[in-house]
């Protein structure tokens, strides 16, 4: 069947998805292609993991906020390489009801007489929207970065909003008044609802907070979750280290399976939100440490304790050789590599085959439709 492709009026200037007027197949293969070149050294991947419907997957849309020529409010995203904003309604990769009440917010801005921020002059308010929105809850969260902490009335505000989208669950004032590219800054007010949003995740529900980490495309994470765990094939006795481990997902999805599972991270408020999360989903064979995962696992290490599954799943840039060097020295049976750059994988492969260790398979998944972004999952035993 041939896909209807559908057109973005400012692809170009955006650049945020490069392939979105090619057609989905096409761009498929294309990644297919790009994984396995990049894998030929080691092994042949399974074909990879397509999306059924690609268009509109990201549960986390982020708009910024100026105004043209004119002084009137615009909303959308900056153009590739520059801070001129592109102003933008909908997207074809965004979630379709968080686009919506970014329209509505920036239709209310004149009434309520407040004014998008303006990064030469410093004046204005309201720098960015970020909308979060639970695939399967439901759930949304609706987070106004303002550059200072007062929002001119901001209870009826909150009642306009609700009346054009009484979808939102809760709404959270987040104040950024530092001259940097972060979007959000350091203090939080709830102005309405619990501030936060739950959503499901392989059967696990997770809290997400405005700073929370938490996969932008849920429905493909449980793919490659899923084929994390097929290439794991973990009998129930394992003990499993979850490095990198983040708010505790792939940890939490895995401790069904394993006797045991020990997750590490480095930052403190993820490692908080993984111990509530596996609290709510009663979730009692895994514990979690705030530490380097590398220094975590030499101490383990120098221990003699055992471990027989790495699940490692690290940022763009890949693992260091001081994290591979001491996976190297607990020699756990399987390790599980999930990587969201096959670039830095294909590097740490090397080493840890180096070491001892055979890539016996590897899939890529399509994570985010449309751009050159593919992520990986390999397997690799003794």
């Amino acid at each position: 069947m041939k896909e209807n492709k559908k057109i973005c009026p400012v692809a170009k200037q955006c650049g945020g998805c490069k392939w979105i007027q090619e057609e989905y197949q096409v761009t498929l293969k294309e990644k297919e292609k790009r994984f396995a070149e990049l894998m030929k050294p080691y092994c042949k991947p399974e074909s990879i993991v397509g999306m059924e419907n690609p268009y509109h997957y990201r549960n986390k849309v982020h708009a910024v906020f100026g105004e043209d020529r004119k002084h009137n409010a615009i909303s959308g995203i900056y153009e590739a390489k520059s801070h001129r904003i592109v102003p933008v309604d909908s997207c074809l990769i965004e979630n379709e009801l968080a686009d919506r009440i970014i329209v509505s917010i920036r239709g209310l801005l004149k009434s309520f007489k407040i004014r998008p921020y303006n990064e030469d002059t410093g004046y204005g308010l309201l720098r960015h929207v970020l909308i979060r929105t639970g695939y399967v809850t439901g759930q949304v969260m609706v987070v106004l970065v303002l550059a200072s902490p007062i929002l001119p009335s901001k209870n009826n505000f909150v009642k306009a909003l609700r009346k054009l989208h009484p979808e939102i669950s809760t709404i959270v004032i987040n104040v950024n008044n530092r001259g940097t590219s972060m979007v959000l800054g350091d203090k939080e007010q709830v102005i309405y609802g619990k501030g936060y949003i739950e959503d499901v995740l392989c059967g696990k529900t997770f809290r997400i907070s405005p700073k929370s980490f938490y996969q932008v495309n849920p429905r493909q994470t449980e793919r490659l979750y899923g084929k994390a765990l097929e290439f794991a094939d973990l009998q129930g006795n394992e003990t499993v280290l979850d490095a990198y481990c983040g708010t505790g997902t792939i940890g939490m999805i895995a401790a069904g399976k394993a006797g045991q599972v020990i997750g590490v991270e480095l930052n403190q408020d993820a490692v908080k939100d993984a111990r509530i999360n596996a609290k709510c989903n009663q979730v009692e064979n895994i514990r979690f440490y705030q530490n380097d995962a590398g220094k975590f696992l030499v101490e383990m290490a120098e221990q003699g304790a055992k471990v027989d599954v790495v699940l490692m799943d690290p940022p763009r840039s890949g693992s260091d050789e001081a994290f591979l060097g001491s996976v190297l020295k607990v020699k756990p049976k399987k390790i599980v590599y999930v990587s969201c750059n096959p670039e830095t994988l294909v590097r740490d492969l090397k080493y840890l085959v180096k070491g001892g260790y055979q890539v016996q398979k590897a899939a890529g998944v399509d994570m985010f439709p449309f751009t050159e972004h593919v992520e990986a999952v390999a397997l690799l035993t003794k």
